[in-house]
């Protein structure tokens, strides 16, 4: 990422996200940064209940893993969730990022201050120094392409019990939405973990479907679109909608690939809309003509 300056912009709930010139794109909804993060990742996760299951069995340690850590907000909201039912659970937290710039820079801005100390002391440290420990905290910040630093994680055999996918969006980072790169990401999930994300994209759906991962629907707080949440039983996963299964049928649903986990963005949109043109699905064009139809 580029060293860009980053202004705090307030969001509907009064929190604040950044906007990021090099994408195009915010870093959150415009109705409220905070609230996406509760919302769309920490909740569906079932970080609290997890949490509550933990209370007597103070030595197991809740992990996540947050790819595209950002200003920090869903792990903040993920470790607010899980204290407040569970004081003393411990946490292990791994995130990975591009670069620091835009952690310092949620740091500088005092943007992490909505939430109640220690989480504010913990993630400025963890933004400077990168692994950090303390009684109840374990954590470690991964500096670089996700795309290498997933492999590491592979390599441990390090899983999460919750994941939060949030890097920009499909069109505009399809390098960590690909088949390949969620392929790596669910082998760093538990068997009984969950991994949420803001997108209902039919593409991402595909290739989460690709990686033995079932998916339901979260609610659409903050957006037009509902999130998703993923597993591997999905047996308690949302349904989804009749609209969303025939998308998982159109032209859409196909896929981003980088089979080398290393090409450019533009190479991978272009391979995407390559097979699109060739692909006998229906055009996506008449799903949304027959449900734009169906709302009137």
């Amino acid at each position: 990422m580029k060293a860009e300056q980053f202004i705090p912009q307030v969001t509907g709930d009064g929190s604040c996200t950044f906007f990021s010139e090099e994408f195009n794109e915010a870093f959150h909804s415009h109705y409220g940064a905070k609230q996406e993060a509760e919302a769309k990742f920490v909740e569906p996760s079932q970080l609290k209940q997890k949490a509550s299951q933990l209370k007597d069995r103070a030595n197991i340690p809740i992990r996540l893993l947050d790819i595209c850590y950002g200003l920090g907000y869903n792990s903040a909201a993920a470790l607010a969730a899980i204290w407040s039912v569970n004081p003393q659970c411990k946490i292990e937290l791994i995130a990975l990022e591009l670069s620091d710039v835009v952690p310092h820079q949620a740091i500088a801005h005092q943007l992490l201050a909505q939430w109640h100390e220690p989480i504010p002391q913990l993630l400025k440290e963890l933004a400077n120094v990168y692994k950090m420990q303390s009684d109840l905290f374990q954590g470690r910040l991964l500096i670089g392409d996700a795309r290498e630093t997933i492999k590491y994680l592979c390599q441990l055999q390090w899983q999460a019990d919750a994941i939060f996918l949030d890097p920009f969006s499909p069109p505009k980072c399809p390098q960590l939405w690909s088949v390949e790169f969620l392929g790596l990401v669910a082998q760093c999930l538990k068997p009984t973990g969950r991994l949420t994300t803001y997108s209902c994209s039919a593409a991402v759906r595909m290739a989460l479907s690709l990686a033995g991962l079932q998916f339901g629907s979260t609610p659409s707080v903050g957006r037009r679109s509902p999130g998703t949440v993923a597993s591997f039983c999905g047996w308690d996963l949302p349904s989804l909608s009749l609209q969303e299964k025939e998308h998982l049928y159109t032209r859409a649903a196909i896929p981003y690939r980088d089979p080398y986990l290393q090409d450019s963005a533009d190479t991978i949109c272009l391979r995407r809309q390559q097979e699109q043109q060739i692909s006998t699905l229906e055009p996506t064009s008449q799903w949304k003509k027959r449900w734009f139809r169906s709302a009137d």
